[in-house]
């Protein structure tokens, strides 16, 4: 990370745009909804705060803390939120930042090169949204003290002199804040160990030699991270379960006062994989970083290769990238994304500083360390070999495209309106039939499946296009896949996955998914990917007025309420094993009626943890599935 000159850090640093409102009326505007997602965005927000202060050279070390009455503390050891009067506010600038909305450092560049987080909203919102947040402050050797409750009110008495109270000696600097969720708000405010240490331990791969502590005062349990060698480290865990070739390569620079860290190495695989930052914000769908790496380590790999005599004709972009695994995570002072999410880097000059930073510094690697390029140009000789059955394949799909409207495998639906059309993947003849009968046949198609798809983890796409089940699902999707996905293309809105409620199911269901995640993962980014939730059981009632004749439950936990509930009502239950074992009625009732049903999206909240487990469950290497298999029986649902 580059040092720079950084101004005074005091109230003149916080610049003031708007008042805080009506965070608890709209939360979902601040935090994206009010689910566990919307919970732990709190601490992402606070989080992200301190890792701004390392990022300005200032903190070495964050601990979040877990305690038992449902409240987190995050404490740095960064500069200590500035203690001073506010120049426009004239009150302490640390309550400015907490009750003011858009009050921060981050408008400021001289204050903050470099940050993530919502730019001065996060503490304010945290505020809003918090029964209570409890504040301490060191700095200048006093340990400063203010709280807010009730949904980010004052309450503690400033001085004579309009300050915060000191409340005690300070050895170190820093900020220590604690808070409690409203439970009025949130459907849940318990947090999760699981889910605050992934974003912990990717956020030690991003920050190299930044100590992150978790605690959990609930079990006892307490966890460490640092990284000494930052995204090689990340590298070297994506790849765990993977048959690698070559070694790791790693290297960083700056272009247009962008900083860029990346590292990659190359797998036995079919598939690439590209995990991208921007301001240690995970850029799920890319952006210009990415297409700046992807540009520039082509006509990098290109250039040293044909230097050394390795190959005659420049490989494409695409089997220089066969089988590599890579992470680009950049610094960019002023970064501008795509989206609400921040989920697509936009910023044209991110491209540029990428491609200039490989120009450089992969050429100095490769000066010194020209071996590692016969790894990756058989590499790209074997995907080279394997695109060309690719493109046979491909022209294979688009005769079969014709075909299968008439193949009776598809049933179509009427509507042209693509904002409106559901396909849905359907385990087999027998539920594919039930479907057909029991659609709305105005807006849904029916796919079914015979069968089990291949495992595209283990294959490639040229084998997998011989698979009919799979040129069949892909002809449908009319999008295409690979780099030449197109999702303007695509026919259906929602593409709904719906087998059965039993492990051949869920196979079936993680073998599309696979394939989707590998293949055409724009799918699942866009919001397009659903799984149906069929009920379990169908409980017959009583004929008694203002009571249902049945109910259906689908889990073994509303089975016991809705029985429960209704007692003696209670004159049958019956279990589905399949949904073949429905009726039309009962399935468009339950499964397929937008006013009824249970759609469960996928999405990908963590890429590296997607990553991981897709490979773990699906790759070759048997030993560290059953590693796992082992490890997690304990916690198996089973239904027997």
């Amino acid at each position: 990370m580059t040092t720079q000159k950084i101004k005074r850090y005091d109230g003149s640093s916080i610049t003031v745009l708007e008042g805080l409102e009506a965070v608890r009326v709209r939360p979902g505007m601040y935090i994206g909804s009010t689910g566990p997602k919307g919970l732990h965005h709190l601490v992402w927000e606070i989080l992200d705060n301190a890792i701004d202060e390392h990022l300005a050279g200032f903190c070495s070390e964050i601990k979040v803390t877990l305690h038992k009455d449902g409240s987190v503390t995050v404490e740095d050891n960064g500069r200590g939120i500035p203690v001073d009067i506010h120049p426009q506010a004239k009150i302490p600038t640390a309550r400015v930042i907490f009750t003011t909305l858009h009050a921060g450092g981050k408008f400021d560049r001289s204050t903050y090169k470099i940050s993530g987080g919502l730019h001065g909203v996060g503490a304010s919102v945290v505020n809003a949204l918090s029964k209570w947040v409890d504040v301490e402050i060191y700095r200048e050797g006093k340990v400063y003290h203010d709280r807010y409750e009730n949904g980010g009110k004052p309450v503690v008495p400033l001085t004579k002199n309009g300050t915060l109270p000191v409340i005690g000696r300070a050895k170190h600097t820093g900020t220590k804040i604690r808070f409690q969720p409203d439970e009025s708000i949130f459907e849940t405010v318990e947090f999760s160990f699981e889910t605050i240490r992934k974003r912990l331990q990717e956020t030690a791969y991003l920050n190299k030699g930044l100590a992150l502590w978790l605690f959990d005062e609930r079990t006892g349990e307490s966890i460490r991270f640092c990284e000494e060698r930052g995204i090689e480290g990340l590298i070297k865990r994506l790849n765990v379960d993977r048959e690698t070739a070559g070694g790791i390569i790693s290297f960083s620079g700056v272009s247009n006062d962008i900083e860029i860290d990346i590292a990659l190495q190359y797998t036995r695989e079919f598939n690439e994989q590209i995990i991208s930052y921007c301001n240690n914000i995970a850029t799920v769908e890319g952006g210009t970083h990415v297409t700046g790496f992807k540009a520039g380590w082509t006509k990098l790999v290109n250039q040293y290769a044909k230097e050394l005599g390795l190959t005659k004709e420049p490989f494409d972009g695409r089997d220089i990238r066969t089988g590599l695994v890579a992470v680009v995570s950049i610094r960019h002072p002023n970064p501008q994304y795509e989206g609400q999410v921040k989920s697509k880097l936009g910023s044209s000059d991110a491209k540029t500083a990428v491609e200039d930073c490989i120009g450089r510094e992969g050429a100095r690697f490769f000066d010194r360390h020209s071996d590692e390029l016969k790894y990756i140009v058989e590499q790209a000789e074997r995907a080279l070999k394997v695109r060309k059955a690719e493109d046979r394949a491909r022209i294979n799909l688009q005769s079969k495209e014709i075909q299968l409207q008439t193949n009776g495998k598809l049933a179509s639906c009427l509507t042209r309106d693509k904002s409106k059309r559901e396909l849905f993947i359907v385990e087999g003849d027998s539920a594919g039939g039930t479907a057909k009968q029991g659609r709305d046949r105005n807006f849904q198609a029916i796919l079914p499946l015979r069968g089990k798809i291949l495992n595209i983890e283990k294959n490639s796409i040229d084998r997998a296009l011989k698979n009919m089940e799979i040129t069949t699902l892909f002809s449908a999707l009319g999008c295409g896949f690979g780099d030449q996905f197109d999702i303007s293309k695509l026919e259906y809105n929602k593409i709904i996955i719906m087998t059965d409620a039993d492990v051949d199911g869920s196979h079936i269901r993680t073998l599309l998914l696979t394939l989707f995640y590998r293949y055409a993962p724009e799918l699942i980014l866009k919001g397009h990917v659903y799984r149906a939730i069929p009920p379990l059981y169908r409980i017959e009632l009583e004929k008694k007025k203002g009571q249902p004749p049945y109910v259906y439950a689908y889990s073994d936990a509303e089975r016991n309420r809705l029985r429960e509930k209704y007692g003696k009502s209670v004159k049958g239950i019956q279990r589905f094993k399949g949904l073949g074992e429905m009726s039309s009625d009962q399935l468009w009732e339950t499964t397929m009626n937008p006013e009824t049903r249970r759609l469960g999206q996928i999405r990908i909240e963590n890429a590296v943890e997607a990553d991981v487990v897709t490979t773990l469950l699906m790759g070759s290497k048997v030993e560290p599935r059953r590693e796992f298999i082992i490890r997690e029986a304990p916690n198996a649902k089973l239904d027997l």
